[in-house]
């Protein structure tokens, strides 16, 4: 490309300022009436959808990546999505500071024009939903489902629906823990592969305390070939087993990225988690026990949503099956060659 002939760049018109600093146009400047903390709703909720737009780009380019029917677990792949999965934790943690600037509204300032936005509604942002459909909520686990697209255009309804039908991520993740072979691949275990889990049932029953007798009845349902595997379950139990064998292996070179990957995904359900605990609060703050603008009740159903969003739930109830490492069967050779650097 010949850069010496192109236009030159002028910042304001880079960013195309003249749209998005003209983009602000509070109601009650519509209606005379002086309500002065409305361009500072304005101006947040339009900084949230922007830092939406570049948390759904970069889950896009995660998606894209785990579309492919292999990736190496050593390839720039791995850690290209662990960067962009970050990067969304980080901005996530900025949403949740972001509220402490809303937060210096006084209820008394928002009651200035509140009535003016009916029936607008943070109920009714497409970029969040989607968000939600990217990473893999599913329909049937939403709080309030059953009018969660009702306030919503024809347009937007067929957004959502557009990308709840695409593969999550949630999904895709699961396909490529399936794929990892460490766990009982016959190349590295022979036919010990169910030996060594039952190695590691006796070994973590032994760990476990008066109250905890229901957390071996769940390792067999998920880790036991004879038993039943719960079907409602959104990780299957080749992806379950692996993603378990990562956490408890993930010293080894070959796991580190992996594991990071998966701890990641955690992060990410637990921003949004800190992300919906803050905007409760907020609103509790803010109008108290009346309902949402967009005719919600309110902090009622931000809370039912926020204990029910748990998207990657299932990662973080493995860690109830660790065990510390000196308890850890010892893997064969060939195996802890192949997870170790190469000399």
């Amino acid at each position: 490309m010949d850069t010496n002939n192109r236009k030159p760049v002028y910042y304001s018109e880079y960013l195309q300022l003249d749209k998005i600093l003209t983009a602000q146009e509070p109601e009650s400047a519509k209606e005379g009436i002086r309500a002065d903390d409305e361009m500072l709703f304005i101006v947040i909720h339009q900084a949230y959808e922007l830092w939406f737009k570049q948390i759904l780009h970069e889950l896009d380019i995660v998606r894209e990546i785990f579309k492919q029917d292999n990736i190496q677990n050593s390839s720039p792949d791995i850690y290209n999505s662990l960067h962009r999965l970050q990067r969304v934790c980080t901005i996530l943690e900025v949403a949740v500071m972001q509220m402490g600037i809303l937060e210096t509204m006084t209820p008394l300032d928002f009651l200035d024009f509140r009535d003016l936005l009916r029936p607008a509604s943070g109920f009714q942002s497409i970029q969040f939903k989607i968000i939600e459909a990217t990473l893999g909520l599913q329909y049937g686990n939403r709080h309030g489902k059953e009018y969660y697209l009702s306030q919503l255009t024809p347009a937007d309804v067929d957004r959502v629906k557009k990308a709840e039908s695409q593969q999550s991520l949630l999904v895709l993740f699961n396909k490529w823990l399936e794929r990892m072979p460490f766990a009982k691949d016959p190349a590295y275990w022979g036919n010990t592969s169910g030996a060594f889990w039952q190695h590691y049932r006796d070994a973590y029953k032994n760990s476990l305390r008066e109250g905890e007798e229901q957390n071996l009845i769940l390792f067999d349902s998920l880790f036991t070939n004879d038993a039943e595997y719960p079907a409602d379950r959104a990780f299957s139990a080749n992806a379950s087993r692996n993603a378990l064998f990562i956490m408890l292996y993930r010293d080894f070179p070959l796991l580190q990225l992996p594991y990071n990957l998966l701890n990641t995904l955690l992060e990410v359900d637990e921003q949004l988690s800190m992300w919906r605990h803050r905007h409760i609060h907020m609103v509790q703050r803010t109008i108290g026990k009346r309902v949402g603008t967009g005719g919600s009740t309110g902090a009622a159903y931000l809370r039912g949503a926020a204990d029910s969003h748990y998207i990657f739930k299932e990662l973080a109830e493995l860690t109830s099956f660790l065990l510390p490492r000196h308890l850890l069967t010892a893997l064969p050779e060939a195996l802890v060659a192949d997870l170790s650097y190469k000399m």
